[in-house]
């Protein structure tokens, strides 16, 4: 029988203090004809998010589609978020918008390494089909006519409540409306979900980090998370360095901000975040068996509060720090505080200041 931890991240259960935020959104449907969304993908009218993965189907697909409209067959509608530039950023839909302006192009895909793009032919589609290996330009005036008035059902979505933050285009309400939207019908978890609104830099290097057999053996695991708890717990040390006395709670909120402020990865902080991440998971795993468990499975308050004192100190030698972490896991003061209301904001700032008083400054 597996281990459970080999496959699984266990972290002793927080309770989730996310208040329930009821957004106001205007939804309004519009009917753009395929020339105009052509057009406005063109003019950057219609943009394709960082958050977005890559057009990915195949010709097949994307021939597919064109024959659907070709026939008034219906297709499913897409999804824009309003930004405050006033443009149309997709949220569902990407793929068969960029196969219709490929195909007005009259070439697949974007270039090669070697600037060639390839012809957009149907391919595929029934050997009966009367649009089967005609671009663009092939099909009669009557076809081009009728394709380039087809209508795609959009679906646009403006966040009135609470206000977007000026600086930033991405609502708040675009991460619930991609869960809901790009599920697939699985349950993506928060780390998930971040890592695909919020894409860029940070994304990997999180990964990176995670990766460290260090921090893996920290966390008993022989491969990273399948649904990226350890990764998430990076991205929380992360936001807390250097960050913990302005935390605000809640830590899903906290988290997606830290996301959002942190896409290329490249500020000073993060710069110094990366060798103090090693240097950390590297000391406690070589002084310490499994950490951070007060009961069976790790503890993630526990484990914030001694990582982040850490992380932003020199570390004590090894015995001091042993001797001194025996201490902290026993001390009332510090275990109140990684029992309940975790992320409460005073819970979370006296916890990191008691674990750094002991660790740090060995103070009884």
């Amino acid at each position: 029988m597996n281990d459970k931890n080999e496959e699984d991240l266990e972290i002793e259960e927080e309770i989730d203090e996310t208040p329930y935020v009821e957004f106001d959104i205007s939804v309004s449907p519009s009917d753009p004809t395929l020339e105009l969304l052509a057009q406005q993908l063109d003019n950057d009218d219609i943009i394709i998010p960082f958050y977005q993965r890559k057009y990915v189907w195949k010709i097949e697909q994307a021939s597919k589609l064109i024959e659907s409209f070709l026939m008034g067959l219906p297709v499913p509608q897409v999804f824009f978020y309003v930004n405050n530039e006033n443009q149309l950023e997709v949220i569902d839909g990407q793929q068969r918008m960029m196969s219709v302006k490929y195909f007005f192009e009259g070439y697949f895909g974007e270039e090669d390494a070697k600037g060639n793009r390839q012809v957009f032919k149907l391919k595929g589609l029934s050997e009966r089909s009367e649009y089967n290996g005609k671009t663009f330009e092939q099909l009669s005036s009557k076809d081009q006519r009728k394709l380039r008035n087809s209508t795609l059902r959009a679906i646009n979505i403006r966040q009135l409540k609470p206000e977007p933050q000026k600086d930033n285009a991405v609502g708040d309400s675009v991460f619930h409306i991609f869960e809901r939207l790009n599920t697939g019908g699985t349950s993506l978890k928060p780390q998930e979900i971040r890592n695909a609104v919020y894409r860029g830099n940070i994304v990997e290097e999180l990964k990176k980090l995670n990766a460290i057999p260090e921090w893996q053996k920290i966390l008993g695991l022989s491969k990273p998370d399948k649904n990226q708890k350890d990764v998430e717990l990076v991205l929380r040390l992360f936001g807390l360095f250097e960050n913990w006395e302005s935390y605000q709670k809640p830590m899903l909120s906290f988290l997606n901000k830290t996301m959002k402020e942190n896409t290329e990865f490249s500020s000073d902080r993060a710069q110094k975040f990366i060798p103090n991440f090693e240097r950390v998971v590297k000391f406690i795993s070589n002084c310490i068996e499994k950490p951070f468990r007060p009961k069976r499975v790790i503890n993630s308050a526990a484990l914030e509060g001694v990582m982040v004192a850490l992380l932003e100190s020199k570390t004590p030698d090894e015995a001091t720090f042993k001797t001194r972490y025996e201490k902290l896991m026993s001390d009332e003061d510090f275990i109140s505080k990684i029992r309940g209301g975790t992320t409460d904001q005073k819970v979370l700032v006296d916890r990191i200041k008691r674990a750094r008083d002991v660790l740090i400054n060995g103070t009884a």
